[in-house]
């Protein structure tokens, strides 16, 4: 008789050193850079059942929408921020990246974004991945998180990021790269590998394409002063750690990059 599956919640803890400025926030990825903080979640933590087991946080997969309400207060619990408080996009791969200002009350119409930009205190900023890379923009004066797949990458978003943060009185930037699809793991093709063919011999491994390595270039042309990269590729992970459309196929949940300005809070324990 064959095994029931475990949810990767009941598994063991996965247990991954971390580089320089991340450190576990319980089951989630911490850090802490000049003016602002950054929280990438993993898949562990949360309400819902196998395939999106458990801390899924994608409104738009087809998880019960109760069970993502729920790991959505968890998340709101981790930052300390309430829910209406969380700026969000209609992630398209693309390279817009909002700007907000002030917020007026009312509920946020989710406009096509792939970045989030804010000067607000008490107020995050959101994108959702599962393989792209989440990257978090901080500054003193404010903050900014991009969604970044190869099209975002190819196309601009990372400089549309620091550029939103420099309209926003930004001085010096810190960047933090989140878990996403790695050169050991990311297999892609000729569209892929030419998109990036400037970026030199370094940004392809075989069939393989180095999104992190072109993305730190990127913030390196766009005056970024420190890049931190947690160094975590989402397909070769423990697999009850993070979620992966390359992986797992199209039915699976969506972890989190949160970014806030510093309000002096620490980190839950």
């Amino acid at each position: 008789m064959a095994s029931k599956p475990v949810p990767a919640d009941r598994s063991p803890a996965p247990v991954l050193d971390l580089p320089a400025r991340f450190a576990w926030v319980g089951e989630q990825i911490g850090c802490v850079l000049p003016g602002g903080r950054a929280l990438f979640t993993t898949r562990r933590g949360g309400v819902s059942a196998a395939p999106y087991d458990t801390l899924n946080l994608g409104l738009l997969t087809a998880d019960d929408p109760a069970a993502v309400s729920a790991n959505r207060d968890r998340l709101a619990a981790l930052t300390g921020i309430a829910r209406e408080r969380t700026l969000q996009g209609m992630q398209v791969h693309g390279t817009v990246v909002r700007r907000v200002a002030q917020l007026s009350g009312e509920p946020q119409e989710m406009v096509e974004a792939d970045g989030q930009a804010t000067a607000l205190g008490g107020v995050a900023a959101i994108v959702l991945t599962a393989d792209c890379l989440p990257i978090a923009l901080i500054a003193e004066e404010a903050v900014a998180i991009v969604h970044a797949g190869w099209r975002g990458l190819a196309g601009g978003v990372v400089a549309e990021g620091v550029r939103a943060l420099r309209e926003l009185g930004a001085r010096e930037v810190h960047a933090a790269i989140g878990p996403g699809a790695g050169a050991c793991c990311y297999e892609t093709g000729p569209e892929v590998h030419a998109a990036f063919a400037s970026y030199g011999p370094d940004a392809r491994r075989g069939d393989n394409a180095d999104l992190k390595l072109v993305a730190r270039r990127q913030l390196q042309r766009a005056g970024a002063r420190e890049i931190a990269d947690v160094g975590i590729c989402t397909l070769c992970a423990p697999r009850g750690l993070l979620f992966s459309h390359r992986r797992d196929g199209a039915t699976t949940g969506r972890q989190a990059g949160v970014v806030w300005r510093d309000s002096g809070r620490t980190w839950p324990s």
